[in-house]
């Protein structure tokens, strides 16, 4: 297997989104069985847009996490740059190939992960599954084998290959569904929320993975996830999508500084102050009492950390204080209230 330098990622398109819509149709269905036979004659339909005229382009080495809230078009999505759905119009190019078109080439090409799915025979031992996507994908024996060492150590795979798919706990199976996503080493890998339900141990091996095939190999590595951990760990850029569609591109510093170099101090104090007396520092600090700690969050662009930390020792005689940065999953929540788009 052939390494890339660091310096040779992202100089060239690997997947372009152009305009794409998907919009799914049901016909409209009466009560009863009388109803069930008019449904079968009827034209009325009820639509609902799950992706609506999107527009991205991913360059070879990223990793971008794909992220939005339940039903606002990730999946969908993934599914139509997999070629397992049509687009309604608009269109997906995968190294300038329709993967709707051309199924078999593209799916050369590429890996993909679903959360609550696997690609892996149930009843058969793991390692006879690899064989038979060996053969699939048409692996040679040298790759094979250098491609095992290598997943099998990233992974800790060994204590379990042996066993059959269906006696494998939910870590062991996610780490398994990767490990059989890459043996062909694919240029792309779609990753649809591949830690929902891990340990935070299992949940970490998987993450180090990505990362190791990604920086040896150059996979670029396309993530939908809920965990907001996996998102600030892997990815350098994020695309949010809501009722579908996009309403940030960008990258995670970027859409950090947008919202400000919000800070968060946790102090452990003896008692509650009188929340109307604190120092506000020109009202640019914010105070909260949760679980019987004071929550100072202000901007450090305009207020210092070192005068937030005094305060608080001084004034406040805090006893213990952690400070954090601001957590991506709130800047979310917060672009998605807003309804926000970026420029």
């Amino acid at each position: 297997m052939t390494h890339v330098n660091e310096a040779e990622k992202g100089k060239r398109n690997m997947i372009e989104v152009k305009n794409l819509t998907k919009e799914f149709r049901k016909p409209v269905r009466e009560q009863g069985v009388k109803g069930m036979f008019k449904t079968l004659f009827s034209r009325k339909y009820t639509s609902k847009l799950a992706v609506n005229d999107i527009n991205f382009k991913i360059n070879d080495g990223e990793i971008v996490g794909y992220i939005g809230s339940n039903g606002a078009g990730k999946s969908t999505t993934i599914k139509m740059m997999c070629g397992i759905l049509n687009p309604t119009s608009g269109k997906v190019e995968i190294e300038g190939i329709e993967p709707y078109k051309k199924r078999m080439t593209v799916a050369g090409k590429i890996g993909v992960v679903f959360g609550q799915k696997t690609q892996l025979w149930w009843d058969i031992p793991l390692i006879e599954s690899f064989k038979v996507l060996k053969q699939i994908y048409k692996v040679s024996d040298e790759d094979y084998k250098d491609r095992m060492e290598f997943l099998s150590k990233t992974l800790d795979l060994d204590e379990f290959l042996m066993q059959p798919v269906r006696t494998l706990s939910l870590g062991q199976r996610m780490r398994a569904d990767l490990a059989a996503s890459w043996l062909h080493n694919p240029k792309i890998l779609f990753l649809d929320e591949p830690t929902i339900g891990l340990d935070v141990w299992v949940k970490e091996k998987i993450r180090k993975a990505i990362k190791v095939m990604n920086e040896k190999y150059n996979t670029t590595v396309i993530l939908t996830t809920h965990d907001m951990q996996d998102i600030e760990d892997l990815c350098s850029r994020i695309i949010m999508i809501e009722k579908g569609k996009i309403i940030y591109d960008g990258a995670i510093e970027d859409i950090k500084h947008h919202f400000g170099n919000i800070r968060t101090v946790a102090l452990t104090v003896k008692e509650k102050p009188d929340m109307n007396s604190l120092d506000t520092f020109d009202n640019k600090a914010e105070y909260n009492w949760d679980n019987d700690k004071l929550y100072i969050k202000f901007d450090a662009d305009y207020v210092e950390i070192k005068n937030v930390v005094n305060y608080a020792f001084g004034d406040l005689k805090a006893q213990d204080i952690q400070i954090s940065e601001i957590n991506i999953e709130d800047v979310v929540k917060d672009i998605m209230s807003a309804g926000e788009v970026s420029a």
